[in-house]
C-alpha cells in the first residue's frame, strides 16, 4: 500500500541564494546549485535521528536484576554484533602463540617476544614482561595502546610496563591493528569495513587481538586468574572498555581518554570514533553507558584529562559516564570500586607520570591491599626504555589484514543464487530477492509532506524548488525543471550532487523531459560538511544503513511524483555510488520507477574490496552483508523487465 501523501506550500518568488558558479553562470546551472535547505539541516536531522534510536538503559533495583540485563547486553553485543559470520568460526579457532628470543629488561625483569594468533592467518606481535623472581600466584595485566604508530615501543606504555613488572606483575604489551608493526594500509581501521560488505563482522579481528592476548596472560603458570587487569589510552582505552566489559575475567580496568557514550558523541564531534568504535548495530543493544555499568562490581578507573586536545575531554564525556554507572556499583554496595580521575597537569591527551601513578594506586588497593607499603610513585626506568628495533618481532610475510581477510571472503561471494530460467521462476526470484533486498538495507516506506520554497521561470522552462520532509525526519531537496507540454521526466542524482548534473539535465529537457534534480542522504547538499563518515557510522551503529536510507527516499519521490505524473519516471544515476542507490531504489519501488540510465556505474561490489576502498570513500557501498547476498548483476536482474541503459 502506498502512503498517504500531502503538498503544503505557496509560490515564492526568487527567495533563495544563487551559488556562484563562475561570472556568468547558466540559468540551469543557477538553478541547480540554488541552496535549498536550511544551513546544517541534514546534521541536525542526523543527530536527532541518532538519540531516537539509542537502547534505554536499564533499570534495576536488585542485584539479581542487573545481572540479568548484564547477561543480556553481553550476549547481545557478542552474538549481534561482535561474531557474526566467519567471526564466529575465527572465535572458535584455535588460537597459535609462537615464542622468539627473551632481552634482557632492567633490574628485576627480562621481556619475551612472541607472536599470537588473533584468528587464522592474522598475527599480533607482543612483549611479555616477566619479573625474575616469581613465587606462586601474581597479578597480570594487559596494557593496550592507542592512536599511536611507535605502538607498543611507545615510551609512556614502556615505562607502564615496566613499573608494573617491577612490581612483581606479569605485563604483556601487545601491538594494535593498524600502529606500529601492524601500520600497512591494509590495516587501517576504515578497511574493517570491508569485512562488513562480505557480511562478517569487521570488529571481530580487534575483539579477538584482545580476548588472545588475555588468553597468552592466563595461561602463564603464575597468573592469579582473579588479579587480571587491562589499561590504555586513546584507543587503547577503547580497547579496555570493550574487552572489560564483555570479557569478566578482567578484574579491574583503566580506560584513559578513550571513550564516551554515543548521546555524548552526537553532540560533541571530537569524540565521533573510528570503525572499530562506532560498529554496526552496536547501538541497538548497548551504548558505552551500558558498557561502563556492566563493569560492577569490578574495579573500574575511569581517566579522563580536562583538557584534552584530542577527544573525549572530561567535563562532556565523564559525567554521564558516572551517572549511568554509580548506582549500579552502588547495588552491589561497590560505590568505592568505580573511581574518576581527572587529570589538570599536563590535563592533555596523556598517559603521563600522574596518570600512570593513579593506575598503580587503584593496582595497589585492589590488588595489594594486604600489603600495606605498596608505593605507587613512579619507579624511574627511563634509561630502560627500548628502540623500536630492539622490541621488534618477526611476523609472516604474508600476515594476513583488513583488506587480504575481505578478499578471501569475496572470493565465494555472493553465496545467493542466480536468476533461474523460466518467467515463472525469474518473477519469483526477483520477488524473493527484492524482499531480501528491503529486509538487509532496513528500508524505509516514507510518507512524503512536499514544501515548494521557491518557483522562477525563464526561456519556456519552469523551475521550481522544493523541500521534501520524509516521515517528518529527513529533508530532501528537490530542483523540478520542467519545460512547455513534457513528454516524460527524469529523476536525476550524482555522487558529486545534482549541481555537477548540468549536461544530463541539460540534455533531458532538449529531448523534452521534466527533470527532479535530486540529493539524498550523504549526496551533494545533503552532504554532512564536517566528518561526515563519521555520521554514516552512527547511523548504522543504531541499526539502519545509509544505502537504506538514500534508496528509500529516491523511491518516496519517485512515489511522490505520480500526484503531478501517472507515468513512472526514468531514474538516472551519474558515478558509481549513486548508481548502487538507484538499483536499490528501483528493487524497493517496482512500480513508480521506470527505466534506468547508469552512467559510470559501479561495475561489480567486489571492487570495493579489489580497489581497497575505506569507508570514508563511500559509506552507503560497505552495507552489511551486501556482497554476501548481492552482486551488481543480480541487481540489474532483480529490475527486470524493466530497461537499463549503463555506461
Amino acid at each position: 500500500m502506498l502512503p498517504y501523501l500531502l503538498i503544503v506550500g505557496a509560490v515564492v518568488q526568487t527567495v533563495l541564494p544563487i551559488n556562484s558558479f563562475g561570472d556568468e553562470p547558466s540559468t540551469i546551472k543557477s538553478w541547480l546549485g540554488r541552496q535549498i535547505l536550511t544551513p546544517g539541516q541534514t546534521l541536525a536531522e542526523t543527530q536527532n535521528y541518532v538519540e531516537g534510536r539509542l537502547p534505554p538503559f536499564p533499570m534495576a533495583t536488585k542485584v539479581s536484576d542487573w545481572e540479568q540485563h548484564a547477561a543480556r547486553i553481553r550476549q547481545d553485543v557478542l552474538d549481534r554484533v561482535v561474531f557474526r559470520g566467519e567471526a564466529a568460526a575465527w572465535r572458535d579457532a584455535a588460537g597459535k602463540v609462537e615464542w622468539f628470543d627473551t632481552i634482557e629488561g632492567g633490574p628485576g625483569y627480562h621481556i619475551k617476544k612472541l607472536r599470537y594468533e588473533a584468528l587464522p592467518g592474522l598475527w599480533v606481535p607482543a612483549l611479555l614482561y616477566v619479573p625474575e623472581k616469581l613465587e606462586g600466584k601474581v597479578p597480570v595485566v594487559m596494557n593496550v595502546n592507542g592512536h599511536d604508530q611507535n605502538g607498543k615501543a611507545a615510551k609512556y606504555k614502556q615505562i607502564r610496563c615496566i613499573n608494573l613488572a617491577k612490581r612483581g606483575m606479569v605485563v604483556l604489551n601487545p601491538e594494535w591493528l593498524g600502529m606500529g608493526q601492524l601500520s600497512g594500509d591494509g590495516y587501517r581501521h576504515s578497511r574493517m569495513n570491508q569485512l562488513d560488505l562480505c557480511g562478517t563482522s569487521g570488529l571481530a579481528p580487534f575483539y579477538l587481538a584482545m580476548k588472545r592476548g588475555l588468553d597468552v596472560l592466563l595461561a602463564h603458570e603464575n597468573a592469579d586468574p582473579e588479579r587480571v587487569a587491562v589499561s590504555g589510552l586513546s584507543g587503547g582505552g577503547w580497547q579496555t572498555i570493550t574487552i572489560s566489559s564483555l570479557d569478566t575475567r578482567v578484574k579491574l580496568c583503566n580506560p584513559v581518554a578513550g571513550y564516551s557514550s554515543f548521546r555524548t558523541r552526537v553532540r560533541n564531534f571530537s569524540d565521533l570514533g573510528d570503525s572499530e568504535q562506532t560498529p554496526c548495530d552496536l547501538g541497538t543493544v548497548a551504548d558505552y553507558e551500558h558498557l561502563t555499568a556492566i563493569l560492577a562490581p569490578r574495579p573500574a578507573l575511569l581517566t579522563y584529562n580536562v583538557k584534552d586536545d584530542c577527544c573525549f575531554a572530561a567535563a562532556h564525556a565523564l559525567p554521564p559516564l558516572l551517572d549511568a554507572a554509580r548506582p549500579v556499583f552502588r547495588l552491589y554496595g561497590k560505590e568505592l570500586s568505580l573511581r574518576p580521575h581527572v587529570n589538570h597537569h599536563p590535563g592533555t591527551h596523556n598517559f603521563d607520570i600522574e596518570n600512570r601513578e593513579a593506575f598503580y594506586r587503584m593496582v595497589g588497593d585492589f590488588f595489594y591491599s594486604d600489603k600495606k607499603d605498596f608505593d605507587s610513585q613512579e619507579i624511574a626506568c627511563e634509561n630502560e626504555v627500548k628502540t623500536k628495533e630492539q622490541l621488534h618481532v618477526e611476523l609472516p610475510a604474508d600476515n594476513d589484514s583488513f583488506h587480504t581477510l575481505a578478499k578471501k571472503l569475496a572470493k565465494s561471494l555472493p553465496r545467493s543464487p542466480d536468476c533461474p530460467d523460466g518467467e515463472s521462476a525469474a518473477a519469483k526470484w526477483r520477488k524473493d530477492r527484492q524482499a531480501r533486498l528491503a529486509e538487509l538495507v532496513h528500508a524505509k516506506q516514507f510518507q512524503v509532506v512536499a514544501e515548494e520554497v521557491g518557483i522562477e521561470e525563464k526561456d519556456g522552462v519552469e523551475c521550481t524548488f522544493w523541500r521534501l520532509k520524509l516521515d517528518g525526519t529527513w529533508t530532501v531537496p528537490v530542483t523540478q525543471l520542467t519545460p512547455n507540454e513534457p513528454k516524460g521526466t527524469v529523476i536525476v542524482m550524482s555522487d558529486e550532487g545534482r549541481k555537477a548534473t548540468v549536461p544530463q539535465v541539460e540534455a533531458a529537457l532538449k529531448a523534452g523531459n521534466r527533470v527532479l534534480a535530486v540529493d539524498p542522504f550523504y549526496l551533494g547538499e545533503s552532504k554532512i560538511n564536517q566528518r561526515d563518515y563519521l555520521f554514516a557510522l552512527l547511523v548504522a551503529t543504531v541499526g539502519d544503513r545509509s544505502l537504506g536510507l538514500q534508496a528509500s527516499q529516491v523511491a518516496a519521490i519517485a512515489r511522490w511524483f505520480r500526484l503531478f505524473d501517472k507515468t513512472s519516471p526514468t531514474l538516472m544515476a551519474i558515478g558509481p555510488r549513486s548508481s548502487v542507490i538507484a538499483l536499490v531504489a528501483a528493487n524497493l519501488e517496482t512500480e513508480r520507477i521506470g527505466q534506468l540510465a547508469l552512467k559510470n556505474k559501479l561495475a561489480s561490489l567486489s571492487d570495493v574490496i579489489e580497489k581497497n576502498m575505506s569507508f570514508e570513500q563511500a559509506p552507503e557501498l560497505f552495507c552489511f552483508g551486501l556482497l554476501e547476498e548481492f552482486e551488481i548483476n543480480q541487481l540489474i536482474k532483480m529490475a527486470a523487465p524493466r530497461t537499463i541503459q549503463a555506461n
